[in-house]
């Protein structure tokens, strides 16, 4: 049965990502429920001319799961299959929330060694775009692969082991590989995080940036701009029998959702429109802030609600060059007049060896742009044009699952084994089953 007749173009939907970035209209959508029904809808797709494409949840803001063809979802294939409590590997399907995470390693006193802030996404989304949560010790989602089984674009189903070199690609693929349907990760015994957030000067921050994600497991801090305010995050690490502690229900309650979404989101709403008061907002918010120290199961500490809708551009540069580097993008939001009612989130990683990592080969600093999802649009893209040209003239590399305006040229460039993953795409994909307008823009 092809693509058309199983499911209609008349009868699918309009697909819209999170932020709301991106669009598609495709001519089918799949559920398979095993590798042998992914290979067959790659069979399928190939038969009739058409490109093939998994979509995870819809959280990137880049084009990159934009499926212009047969739009393949994996919510069939999730779950976990197999724990060795020896080693700590465990592996899951493909299509596996990160949010589901807690519950199926639970049991076995088993936690991922480090995540992002959102966890909505699938684990093949998140290791395909290069999520990655902050502390100079720890890498991304990614790094935590081991092995991986994957459907390439001849219909072949590959197991890719931690001793093939190809998992350097795999792990971090972008979704130009192939299907990936199950990965095995490195986890490690469960864990608690003592989180200590504080309110601090931008200048401060900035010039003990180094030092602290040095010192402290997890570090991160958000600038709010046309303000002097910061939030510092810190995440000690200590064992998993470690009492919870600090705020209770009620007052987390108040903080992550009333403040945090609901307030956030009516303040967006009114800067959106009038955007003369979004300085004095920030300035208010941000001189609201009081510190807190909580202590919890990492997985309840990592990951918080974003319930306001947003765009970001994320890059990732050299460590040493962050501070400079906000400091150009806070000079540039006042001499462009720009009101920005988000704030700047930056980060660190550990450097990795995967072949289109943003941190492959390097210490990396993160530098994470957003604007609401309700600002004007044209306003918001000039602002990420301006925040990207900083990035650039620090080689930065951007977040594969964030908006850039990259191409093959310049990813090469700040990319070392680029043409190393281009020989793997060759082998894996040579009628480019998996490609889309995104792909062909940044891997040429």
């Amino acid at each position: 049965m092809s693509p058309h007749e199983q499911t209609p173009a008349t009868a699918v939907s309009r697909w819209r990502n999170w932020g709301g970035t991106e669009t598609a209209d495709p001519v089918s959508v799949r559920r398979p429920r095993s590798e042998t029904d992914v290979a067959e809808l790659i069979s399928d797709a190939r038969e009739h001319g058409l490109t093939v494409k998994p979509i995870g949840a819809g959280h990137s803001f880049s084009g990159i799961a934009v499926a212009p063809g047969v739009q393949v979802t994996l919510e069939n294939l999730r779950g976990l299959r197999s724990v060795d409590s020896q080693t700590g590997r465990v592996t899951l399907g493909a299509g596996t929330h990160l949010y589901e995470m807690p519950e199926l390693l639970a049991p076995h006193g088993l936690a991922m060694p480090n995540l992002g802030d959102i966890d909505k996404q699938t684990l093949a989304g998140a290791t395909s775009t290069g999520t990655h949560g902050t502390g100079v010790g720890f890498g991304g989602i990614s790094t935590q692969i081991v092995a991986a089984t994957l459907v390439d674009g001849t219909g072949t189903v590959r197991r890719i082991e931690e001793s093939d070199r190809d998992l350097k690609a795999v792990a971090l693929g972008l979704g130009a590989l192939g299907i990936v349907t199950e990965v095995t990760l490195q986890c490690v015994p469960a864990f608690t995080l003592t989180a200590v957030e504080a309110p601090g000067h931008v200048d401060e921050v900035l010039e003990s940036f180094g030092d602290n994600v040095t010192r402290h497991d997890h570090y991160e801090f958000y600038w709010f701009p046309h303000t002097e305010c910061t939030l510092t995050k810190t995440n000690t690490r200590g064992p998993a029998d470690t009492p919870a502690s600090g705020p209770g229900r009620i007052r987390r309650y108040i903080d992550d959702e009333l403040l945090s979404n609901s307030m956030l989101g009516l303040l967006c709403g009114i800067g959106a429109r009038w955007p003369q008061v979004v300085p004095t907002f920030n300035n208010i918010a941000g001189r609201a802030l009081s510190p807190r120290t909580i202590t919890d199961l990492s997985t309840k500490v990592f990951a918080s609600e974003r319930n306001v809708r947003f765009r970001e551009m994320e890059y990732a540069i050299p460590l040493e060059a962050v501070p400079t580097a906000v400091r150009e993008v806070r000079s540039m939001i006042e001499r462009r007049g720009y009101r920005v009612s988000f704030p700047i989130e930056v980060r660190a990683a550990a450097a990795d060896d995967l072949m289109l990592s943003t941190a492959s080969g390097r210490v990396s600093g993160y530098i994470a742009a957003h604007r609401y999802s309700g600002d004007d649009a044209t306003d918001s893209q000039k602002y990420f044009d301006d925040v990207e040209a900083i990035m650039i003239a620090h080689q930065g590399r951007p977040h594969w699952g964030k908006m850039n305006t990259r191409d093959a040229d310049y990813l090469r460039s700040v990319y070392p084994k680029f043409d190393d993953f281009g020989k793997v795409r060759e082998r894996f994909d040579p009628e480019r089953v998996f490609s889309n307008p995104y792909l062909e823009r940044v891997l040429g």
